[in-house]
C-alpha cells in the first residue's frame, strides 16, 4: 500500500489538525445520537478510570519523596537550589506520569471494553455506508493482537518519554516546550491506539495504521492531542473515551480516503418521496 497516495494533505498544516479536532467533536455528535451505546460505553471507562485515578493520586502522593530517590546530587546543596531543583523533578515525574497514565488507561479501556467499543465502531461504520474490504475477525484473536499491539505502543511511549523526563529538567523549557511536545507524542499514541478497531476489521495491523496515519500525520496529531487534552480533565476520559471511538473511525476512515458523510437510507419501494 503506497500510503503516500492516501489522505493526501488538501490544506495547510494548521487546517489539517484542527480537521483532526473535528472529527473528535463529530464523533461526539454521533455518539450521542445512540443513548444505549453511551451507558455501555461508559462502563468500561468507569471501570479503567478509577484505576487511573488512583495510580494519578499514588503518585502524586508520594512524589515528593520520587523526586529527592531521582536527585541525589542535591542533597548537599543549599536548601532553596535543592527545592528548586526537586520541584522542577518532581514537576517532569508528574508529566511522564500523565503521559504514560493517559496512555495506559487507553489500552486497559480498549481490551476492557473491546465488545461495547467494537459495537460502537461498527455503528459509525453502518452510518456512514459500511466498511469496504471488512474481513472476518474472531473475538479472541482479535483481543490477543490488540493487547500485543498496545503493549508495543506503551512501551514505545515509555521510551519516547525517558529523554522528555530529562529534558523536563530544563528550568523555563522543561515547564513550557517539553509539555507541549509531550502533548504532540501522546496525542500520536493515542491516534494510533484509537484507530485499531476500524483498522483490524480491514485486516490491517499496527505497522499498516503507522504508515496510513502517517500521510496525514497532522490531522492525526489534531485528533489525537484534541483527545490527550480532554483526558487530563477530570472525569474527562470517562465521558469522551466512546466518543474518541467514534472519532477515532471517522479518522481511520478519511485517512484510507473512505467517505465520513452519512449516508441517507434510500425510501422504501413505492413510499412517497418528501417533496415531489
Amino acid at each position: 500500500m503506497d500510503a503516500s497516495r492516501i489522505a493526501s494533505p488538501v490544506t495547510g498544516v494548521v487546517g489539517r489538525f484542527f480537521a483532526g479536532v473535528g472529527l473528535l467533536l463529530r464523533g461526539l455528535g454521533l455518539y450521542v445520537r445512540s443513548p444505549g451505546l453511551m451507558l455501555l460505553g461508559i462502563v468500561p471507562a468507569l471501570i479503567s478510570g478509577a484505576l487511573f485515578v488512583a495510580a494519578i493520586a499514588t503518585l502524586a502522593y508520594f512524589v515528593d519523596d520520587i523526586a529527592a530517590l531521582v536527585t541525589p546530587f542535591a542533597d548537599d546543596w543549599s536548601t532553596t537550589a535543592r527545592n528548586l531543583v526537586r520541584v522542577i523533578a518532581g514537576l517532569a515525574i508528574l508529566g511522564l506520569g500523565g503521559l504514560l497514565g493517559v496512555l495506559t488507561f487507553t489500552a486497559v479501556t480498549l481490551v476492557i471494553g473491546d465488545p461495547f467499543y467494537e459495537k460502537i465502531s461498527e455503528r459509525v461504520e453502518e452510518r456512514l455506508g459500511g466498511t469496504p474490504g471488512a474481513v472476518e475477525v474472531s473475538f479472541w484473536p482479535s483481543l490477543r493482537r490488540s493487547i500485543a499491539d498496545s503493549v508495543r505502543l506503551v512501551a514505545l511511549a515509555a521510551l519516547v518519554g525517558i529523554p522528555l523526563f530529562v529534558a523536563g529538567f530544563i528550568p523555563v523549557v522543561g515547564q513550557t516546550v517539553v509539555p507541549v511536545i509531550g502533548a504532540a507524542v501522546g496525542g500520536w499514541f493515542l491516534a494510533l491506539e484509537l484507530v485499531g478497531a476500524p483498522f483490524y476489521r480491514r485486516g490491517m495491523r499496527l505497522p499498516d495504521r503507522r504508515s496510513v496515519l502517517k500521510a496525514d500525520r497532522p490531522m492525526a496529531l489534531g485528533f489525537g492531542v484534541a483527545v490527550f487534552v480532554c483526558f487530563l480533565i477530570p472525569l474527562g476520559a470517562v465521558l469522551i473515551m466512546p466518543a474518541a471511538v467514534a472519532g477515532a473511525t471517522l479518522l481511520a476512515r478519511r485517512s484510507l480516503g473512505q467517505p465520513i458523510d452519512e449516508r441517507v437510507p434510500a425510501p422504501p419501494a413505492g413510499h412517497p418521496i418528501e417533496g415531489r
